[in-house]
């Protein structure tokens, strides 16, 4: 009879353990009317091609194939010395620490103590005499050990963010190494247009001098008088002038290049030859692939879904954190018989914490989730817009610099050639001054021109490899593969 009884209170237990589970799941798991707003950009909502059919990306140090061994060597400098990287590359140390962290927490955990004290007994309590009152020792070795089950897939989704987040970190660090690439690359060109321009502003000095002395002779033959004599002594402040202006830029661009490579108070002696742009291959198009290279967007993508895991780790709240705890040691009252017969204890079983009524605070926190969720998705789609609009400006500034320098090739010899003739119509007789100093003024904008026009043809040509990723290579989220 008190078998029978038994068992039918066990599965009562059991009945009624289960009914509690229940009702408590449907009772807390209160989520309605909270969801994401925000949602994903695609292709087609872009109007981009999923891939281009000249779809080229750049190689991951495509500033070798500019041929120039000098930028080569200051890139490699840069990307090994620069603090911003070394800071880009420190918080991916950080969010992989944490994501290990998180993945070490999902585990069965076990920790062991002992503790010993002697303390007094109260008189007055539930503890027996001849205890009661007295002064003892007390000891405790024990191993205490805890597994968290997770039923509802909180672990899961809290382990799923941390990746997501150092995914993120890792594409932090490959966009911060291709705009330090870039911007070291950029000055650079920047340093070699400033010494084309001393350059032409060095020749221009010597022609005007030259100039000079040929208006002094004339003067003294009786050919020219003081007016023309004044003019071409006038221009020779201007040309000095543009020099030390030039070497003033050159200056403080090299302090640019020095500080970017970690050496500020290096005195960088650096002369960047001039030279057109090499080809490098590059799409003509803009496609959604392309933009899955660029790191930027991976990293806004990866938040993504370390957001939406965070969603899914606040939801897993709602419902039970069942734990296996379980223990074993020793414990007695005097240290001298804590290892002895009779002192040892242990104990396993079920852990069930359900939370039943918190004020809305679960919801309040699914619903920032929610909000964090939209800002990173509304983040990506900003980024992706930024993307489209950046690598669209690249291609078509390069198209228009390279029907540019055909324009400007013709105006540069057509201003040669008539300045040539006025000089030797001067030399002659035949002109005056003014038409030699308007036809070199000439020669000078367009020379000016084309030494810009190569110099944008490099920064451009730099730009768009950035623009495109810089070869960045990772893997996507399966979502933002298929756009």
């Amino acid at each position: 009879m008190h078998r029978d009884f038994e068992i039918a209170r066990r599965r009562f237990s059991r009945s009624a353990l289960a009914a509690f589970v229940v009702l408590g799941l449907s009772a807390c798991a209160n989520m309605q009317e909270i969801g994401p707003q925000a949602a994903l950009r695609d292709a087609a909502s872009l109007g981009l091609p999923i891939q281009s059919s000249a779809s080229v990306a750049p190689n991951a140090q495509w500033w070798r194939e500019l041929g120039d061994e000098q930028l080569n060597g200051l890139i490699d400098q840069a990307l090994a010395a620069n603090p911003s990287l070394k800071i880009a590359q420190a918080r991916l140390a950080r969010a992989q620490a944490g994501a290990a962290a998180t993945e070490a927490a999902s585990g069965p955990q076990l920790s062991a103590g002992v503790d010993a004290m002697r303390q007094k007994f109260t008189a007055n309590g539930m503890i027996p005499p001849p205890l009661a009152g007295s002064m003892a020792e007390t000891g405790t070795a024990q191993l205490s050990g805890n597994w968290e089950l997770d039923f509802f897939g909180k672990n899961r989704a809290a382990l799923a963010a941390a990746l997501g987040s150092a995914r993120a970190a890792q594409a932090d660090a490959d966009a911060a190494r291709t705009l330090l690439a870039s911007t070291v690359a950029r000055n650079y060109f920047q340093l070699t247009r400033l010494h084309a321009q001393l350059a032409l502003a060095q020749r221009l000095l010597a022609q005007r001098t030259q100039v000079l002395r040929l208006v002094q002779h004339r003067l003294d033959a009786g050919l020219d008088t003081q007016l023309e004599l004044r003019l071409s002594e006038g221009n020779l402040p201007d040309a000095r002038l543009q020099i030390e202006g030039l070497h003033e830029q050159i200056t403080l661009t090299t302090h640019a290049l020095a500080a970017l490579i970690g050496q500020p108070n290096r005195a960088l002696a650096i002369v960047p030859p001039l030279h057109d742009a090499i080809e490098i291959a590059a799409p003509t198009t803009v496609s959604a692939d392309l933009l899955g290279r660029r790191a930027d967007i991976a990293a806004a993508r990866w938040r993504v879904e370390a957001a939406s895991q965070d969603v899914a780790g606040a939801k897993s709240q709602f419902y039970p954190n069942v734990n296996l705890v379980a223990f074993a040691g020793f414990s007695s009252i005097g240290l001298d018989r804590l290892l002895g017969a009779g002192s040892e204890q242990w104990g396993v079983g079920p852990a069930l914490r359900l939370p039943l009524f918190d004020g809305g605070r679960l919801r309040a926190n699914l619903r920032g989730k929610t909000a964090d969720l939209d800002a990173a998705i509304e983040s990506y789609n900003a980024a992706v817009i930024d993307a489209v609009r950046d690598v669209a400006d690249q291609l078509a500034a390069t198209q228009a610099i390279t029907r540019q320098q055909a324009e400007q090739r013709a105006a540069q010899d057509s201003a040669e050639h008539a300045y040539a003739i006025a000089t030797r119509r001067y030399e002659a007789g035949l002109g005056n001054l003014l038409s030699v100093l308007a036809a070199e003024t000439a020669v000078l904008s367009q020379s000016r021109q084309g030494i810009d026009l190569s110099a944008r043809a490099r920064d451009t040509q730099v730009s768009l490899m950035r623009a495109l990723g810089g070869g960045y290579r990772a893997e996507l989220p399966a979502a933002t593969a298929q756009k």
